[in-house]
């Protein structure tokens, strides 16, 4: 019979006493590696639905709200997570993103094209996009009509020929959209 490993988890308690210093202390907004694993960035805050070393905030990503207040991130990275999201909560999960950046905060999103290779070789992927999904966030795109989420300025939209796709997105005001 295998040992199950224990690893400890942070209480919900401690977790946001813990981001609460750290939004103190950063009052212009931190940083949220959303789905960091092992691999959390330097001088950003991790979240992801693994206890593992690195990760400050313990949480399914796909399920919002999360333990954070409003307005608290200046940029959140997405390196490689959205194409793990259920098509269903996909719009969820980037409406999440609006509510907890900063006005003008930015969403960075690397993740591999839809198409290519790498989307299909990964048995958990479950969500592919490709450079018109971020228009049904442009409020500028006819596009935008069909479910009408939270409002975001696309500021970036490459595709590479090894497959991956990045995308810059920055948290538009709903007020500030022309009629």
């Amino acid at each position: 019979m295998l040992k199950k490993s224990r690893q400890k988890r942070r209480s919900y308690y401690t977790c946001n006493k813990n981001i609460l210093k750290l939004l103190k202390k950063y009052n212009q907004g931190i940083k949220l590696d959303v789905g960091c694993g092992f691999s959390k960035q330097k001088g950003f805050v991790g979240l992801d639905i693994r206890a593992v070393k690195g990760v400050d905030i313990v949480h399914d990503a796909e399920q919002v709200p999360y333990p954070l207040p409003d307005n608290c991130c200046h940029t959140i990275l997405c390196s490689h997570l959205l194409e793990h999201i259920c098509p269903k909560n996909f719009i969820n999960v980037i409406n999440e993103f609006w509510r907890l950046l900063k006005p003008g905060g930015q969403v960075w999103i690397s993740m591999p094209y839809g198409t290519s290779h790498g989307f299909h070789q990964d048995p958990t992927h479950c969500g592919s996009r490709n450079e018109s999904t971020w228009e049904y966030f442009n409020p500028y795109h006819p596009l935008y009509q069909v479910y009408r989420p939270k409002p975001w300025i696309v500021n970036r939209n490459a595709f590479y020929a090894n497959g991956n796709m990045e995308v810059i997105m920055e948290k538009m005001l709903e007020e500030d959209i022309r009629k």
